[in-house]
């Protein structure tokens, strides 16, 4: 592979949501304020909604090891499950051993016991769920029975729920009206910009390699075009154009070699007939961005 050609430690474009990877642009800072505002002032319920390929399961992550020194959390990375199977991960979670002929009503009571000697001990349990669109009207019934769990003073069990846009669309349906009146706070993560992408991408780079890899706004403005901003995408394009820099024995990811990263994605739909007329306008954008800064900051 090219890490050695560019002198990297690890791959910097891997789809594994890497944490040593995060980089702070707006969308994913505010996402993460949201979380801990929401999480320390004790709500039961909240929502973070994006598109496939924007961060999701990275925040989950980054707040699962930023809760795991002060609180208890409970991750369940695919929901896909019926009641009693969701009711056994939990408790699987909270360290409960229980057996398979165990009844439902005393699966909920041994659930619901530990929560109260867990918060004794640290506070509401967090329970995280990545991929929370596969939830069916019957799995988000049960999350919001278990949201009635309480003390005299909090919630026994706080739930964060990760997923994609049609999550809004199940909990639109009218006998879900109770438990998506019970989500105060939400946050919708939107696609990066131009100066994002351009962030983003020298973020990476700089976290495996000490040495400078050309990386100029030209090649970004092509990056964002073809990616729309889509973290996912952004890392697929820039691995892809490595390869083709190494194999040509280059140090710059150039315009070329993301064109040539397009052309061999499937999940790029742009089609990419006149590759002239879409240099000279990714030109014209970094013009426009350019000139856009300069007033901005007179």
């Amino acid at each position: 592979m090219y890490l050695y050609h560019f002198a990297m430690k690890k791959l910097p474009f891997g789809l594994t949501p890497d944490t040593e990877f995060f980089c702070p642009v707006n969308t994913h800072v505010e996402a993460l304020n949201v979380l801990a505002f929401a999480i320390n002032s004790g709500e039961a319920l909240i929502k973070i909604i994006g598109e496939p390929g924007t961060g999701k399961t990275l925040l989950c992550r980054l707040l699962l090891n930023q809760l795991q020194n002060d609180r208890k959390v409970a991750y369940i990375p695919c929901p896909k499950l019926s009641t009693r199977e969701l009711k056994f991960a939990l408790s699987k979670e909270l360290g409960l051993l229980v057996s398979d002929q165990c009844r439902e009503d005393q699966l909920s009571q041994k659930i619901q016991n530990r929560l109260i000697n867990l918060n004794k001990k640290s506070g509401p349990v967090v329970l995280i769920i990545d991929e929370a669109q596969v939830l069916d009207g019957e799995g988000l019934e049960t999350l919001r029975l278990f949201t009635n769990l309480e003390t005299e003073f909090q919630k026994l069990l706080q739930i964060v729920l990760f997923g994609q846009p049609e999550l809004d669309q199940l909990l639109n349906r009218t006998e879900l009206r109770q438990i998506k009146q019970r989500i105060v706070f939400s946050y919708r993560l939107s696609h990066l910009s131009f100066s994002q992408t351009n962030h983003y991408v020298n973020n990476r780079l700089k976290v495996v390699s000490s040495s400078k890899i050309h990386y100029s706004k030209l090649t970004n403005a092509l990056v964002h075009y073809y990616s729309r901003g889509i973290p996912r995408l952004i890392n697929v394009l820039c691995h892809k154009a490595l390869m083709a820099a190494y194999g040509q024995g280059n140090n710059a990811i150039s315009s070329a070699n993301i064109i040539r990263a397009a052309k061999d994605t499937e999940s790029i739909k742009t089609p990419i007939q006149d590759h002239t007329v879409l240099v000279v306008s990714s030109i014209l954008l970094v013009i426009s961005g350019s000139v856009m800064a300069f007033w901005g900051l007179s």
